[in-house]
């Protein structure tokens, strides 16, 4: 094993163990909760650029599979791990997390100590940090990371540039790609809907055009405030077609409802975050990947109702507007991977639906 190191941009260094690529590779170092699920983490577009640390300590026993992927190109920069197994056991494994992160060019860091990185990112807040062979010095690796431009174009990287269709028999859904989980679409296709995906910058006019039933706005990474023509786009189709977002999505279909969103200290990252939903009165374990929120204050002045709240820290964790038929949630009811609990807000989205098109027929006749 090759000596390698995490030098933070705030100068605390960790020294472990390079598996995967050998590439220097410098990005946001998060960290993650969940126990179980590192390959669809690994591949969930939302990490775009980022680099992971998982807080559980033994990674890659299962190894890599062909049916957990999120998407097929994993957009992480970097994986962080207390210790990865090089020989996993499982009925369905086909390769180690080595040979996968070796094969997409992406550096491992292992035999840290995760605690202590992970309770310095929670006390600083998230950060940037470079992954570097042993020998390289330190104010070389922080001359570099300084000379490393932030990026803020992560959508563009991530949503397709091409409309596609995954046909079905039910409901017409407009999907629009932000940096979508597959798992959110074979939701959609679970219950035959007929899926359209179109790429972030699709303009409102050609998606009214495809006469969607509902529009789901999908996942993805980064400042939603970085995507301004997703905003105008949901702000003229929210009056005549239903929607539901989804994390990036809730966040953009706020602010294009006049909210405000900010960047939180070090996010929300794990399968076992509890969430309180005000209407039903109860609460859900809930799989999150977020880094920006919704502002609670900013709620007030706009026709957006509360509907959830995390129990952890009280932030906005689902909205619904008080007239047009859209609503949102921060967390990720599709899971993949995490709890299952919210998976009924796909059936809401649906009745949703089926609700808007009755009205419209009586509209229409009446």
């Amino acid at each position: 094993m090759i000596k390698r190191k995490l030098v933070m941009e705030d100068g605390a260094v960790f020294i472990g163990n390079g598996f995967g690529s050998e590439r220097e590779i410098s990005g946001e170092v998060v960290f993650n909760t969940s126990m179980a699920g590192y390959q669809e983490i690994i591949t969930d577009p939302s990490y775009y650029g980022q680099i992971i640390t998982l807080t559980y300590p033994l990674i890659g026993n299962y190894g890599v599979n062909r049916d957990d992927f999120e998407t097929v190109t994993p957009f992480i920069n970097g994986l962080i791990v207390k210790e990865y197994s090089e020989h996993p056991s499982n009925f369905r494994s086909y390769e180690s997390i080595n040979n996968y992160l070796k094969a997409h060019d992406i550096p491992g860091l292992a035999g840290i100590d995760t605690r202590k990185l992970t309770k310095c990112i929670r006390k600083a807040g998230t950060m940037r940090g470079f992954i570097a062979n042993d020998d390289m010095e330190n104010d070389e690796i922080l001359a570099k990371l300084d000379g490393v431009p932030v990026i803020s174009n992560q959508v563009e990287h991530t949503s397709t540039t091409n409309p596609y269709i995954v046909p079905g028999h039910g409901h017409r859904i407009v999907l629009v790609d932000f940096g979508m989980k597959h798992g959110i679409l074979r939701e959609l296709t679970k219950r035959n809907c007929h899926v359209t995906v179109v790429p972030y910058n699709y303009s409102a006019e050609n998606i009214l055009r495809l006469k969607p039933d509902g529009i789901m706005l999908s996942n993805g990474p980064g400042n939603p405030q970085d995507v301004p023509k997703a905003i105008e786009i949901i702000g003229k189709v929210m009056p005549l077609v239903p929607i539901f977002g989804i994390c990036l999505g809730h966040q953009l279909l706020a602010l294009a409802c006049g909210a405000k969103t900010e960047k939180m200290k070090f996010g929300h990252r794990g399968g076992n975050h509890p969430v309180k939903d005000l209407v039903k009165g109860k609460t859900f374990l809930t799989s999150q990947n977020h880094g920006y929120a919704v502002k609670m204050a900013s709620l007030e002045h706009t026709d957006l109702v509360l509907t959830q709240v995390a129990l952890n820290d009280k932030s906005v964790e689902g909205i619904r507007h008080k007239v047009f038929p859209a609503f949102s949630v921060q967390y990720h009811p599709e899971s993949s991977p995490g709890p299952e609990d919210s998976n009924y807000l796909f059936d809401e989205f649906l009745t949703l639906i089926e609700n808007h098109l009755a009205k419209q027929g009586e509209e229409e006749y009446a």
